[in-house]
């Protein structure tokens, strides 16, 4: 069966992922499938930069929930090439642009109740840094794309280990099934870090300006916890909508959390060789990036004629 062409748009916050994406679905005839963690929650659109109706352009966007994403996302790929269409994949959350074009499944390894409240115990006492290094010890490169505060994910690779004796590495490569995609990945990043740190910070100064503060009030008055309260954005206003904080120390403690998330992302896009990457602050004039990107995409399509 023949491979389904995709172009897959990543890198770091702020890079212009949405814009580009977006003019390459005008050229080409595409439709664009969301790769963002946050972006499936309803009410988070400031605080996970969701793009407007002005940034859309017309061009449909597809936003899954978590749960369910390479399923859905996999059906959604399926009906626009149907159609016809190009499926671009845009977004920075690495894990799912991976999962969902390396076609990785998973086995359902067996759930332990008594060993994940064990460890989830440990956890708050000791501390998830400590039960980091034990992944670490076992499994490098996956303790090496895990946040210290991600706990659940530290958790859940420590009970793979226990349960089947697997590493969650060990787990991928055997799980990697061939790929029904044939994929151009373009990366955006910056040569000068400093550049790209300064397109975060006005991208913040903008998100308030736009009512990310009323928006982060709103959500947190209601309670809610999980996933989605950890929003860049939310959690690092909460003190200040408290009273804990001065605004400007809360909007500071939000510009380093932001930077610090991209330095993440684009740790763990380094590590794919694929990615053709393209600077953006060696362009004077955007266009000139988007020709670039035109220009990967029609000798890539040229290929699956």
């Amino acid at each position: 069966m023949d491979k389904i062409p995709a172009v897959a748009i990543v890198g770091p916050t702020a890079s212009g992922k949405t814009g580009l994406a977006v003019e390459l679905a005008l050229k080409f005839g595409g439709e664009v499938i969301s790769a963002d963690s946050m972006q499936i929650y309803e009410g988070l659109d400031i605080a996970s930069a969701k793009p407007t109706g002005e940034e859309m352009r017309g061009v449909r966007h597809h936003m899954m929930s978590v749960a369910d994403y390479c399923a859905a996302a996999a059906e959604c790929i399926s009906d626009v090439h149907s159609r016809g269409k190009l499926p671009i994949v845009a977004g920075g959350t690495g894990l799912y642009v991976d999962t969902l074009l390396d076609n990785i499944r998973l086995s359902e390894a067996p759930v332990s109740p008594g060993l994940r409240r064990s460890l989830m115990l440990r956890a708050e006492t000791s501390g998830a840094d400590e039960l980091l290094s034990e992944v670490a010890a076992a499994d490098p490169e996956y303790a090496a794309k895990l946040h210290p505060n991600d706990v659940k994910r530290i958790v859940r690779a420590l009970e793979l280990m226990h349960t089947t004796g697997m590493t969650m590495t060990q787990q991928y490569i055997a799980s990697r099934a061939s790929s029904p995609y044939n994929t151009l990945y373009i990366g955006l990043d910056a040569g000068d870090r400093g550049f790209l740190y300064q397109r975060i910070n006005s991208r913040v100064d903008v998100m308030l300006e736009n009512g990310l503060e009323d928006e982060a009030r709103e959500y947190l008055s209601h309670g809610y916890s999980g996933t989605s309260s950890q929003a860049i954005g939310y959690k690092e206003l909460k003190p200040f909508i408290d009273g804990e904080m001065s605004r400007d120390e809360a909007v500071e403690r939000l510009k380093r959390s932001t930077r610090n998330y991209a330095k993440r992302q684009l740790t763990w896009f380094r590590r794919n060789r694929r990615i053709n990457w393209l600077y953006i602050d060696k362009y004077q004039r955007k266009e000139q990036l988007f020709e670039e990107a035109f220009a990967l995409t029609e000798a890539f399509l040229s290929g699956n004629q």
